[in-house]
């Protein structure tokens, strides 16, 4: 019994060398087989910014555009100004952060976070002269210092500005004025970096 196992094995080693030898004979070499085989892909890790609150500094450490502060802090900060300067708006990138004043932001999210607000989320903060406490923070439930929910300002900006608000984006216009809105922009506690 033995041998008919030994001579099975043998035929089927027998086999698959022929088929080696076939394809080798074929012109193939062993190095470009492995260059046509299907190896997994690798893909670019989806960015996001999850901030905390270290991560919100003086609005003056930031870029001043229309009258808002705009960064980003995964290395888009280019392509943020761009759309932040565009008078025909634009999709901001991620990792991008807009704020009005010190104590309210937006940050742009991943593509999926919130199909509601754009993949922005809204923060109201807390800011001392020792820094910055995130006090409320999500999509369409958070709300500024007037009560009002962030989202309801926002969704009426018009499409193509990415649900931001600006002179001309759509959004109702806040209750301060221009004077007020400037001298708490200059009342930013928060030392800079």
């Amino acid at each position: 019994m033995l041998g008919k196992f030994r001579d099975e094995a043998f035929f089927w080693f027998a086999v698959l060398a022929l088929t080696l030898g076939g394809v080798v004979a074929c012109g193939d070499t062993a190095s470009e087989l492995a260059s046509t085989s299907s190896a997994p892909t690798t893909s670019k890790p989806v960015e996001d910014l999850v901030m905390t609150d270290s991560d919100f500094v003086n609005i003056h450490a930031m870029t001043p555009v229309n009258g808002r502060f705009i960064d980003n802090r995964l290395g888009h900060l280019e392509e943020a100004l761009a759309v932040a300067r565009s008078e025909t708006g634009g999709i901001y990138p991620v990792g991008t952060i807009i704020q009005l004043v010190p104590q309210e932001a937006i940050v742009k999210r991943k593509a999926g976070w919130s199909p509601r607000t754009n993949d922005w989320e809204f923060f109201f903060l807390d800011v001392t002269e020792t820094g910055t406490k995130i006090a409320m923070r999500g999509t369409v439930d958070t709300k500024n210092r007037f009560d009002m929910y962030c989202v309801s300002c926002h969704r009426e900006a018009e499409a193509e500005f990415d649900f931001t608000c600006g002179g001309d984006h759509g959004c109702a216009l806040l209750p301060v004025g221009e004077e007020i809105i400037r001298a708490t922009q200059d009342a930013d506690p928060r030392p800079m970096p």
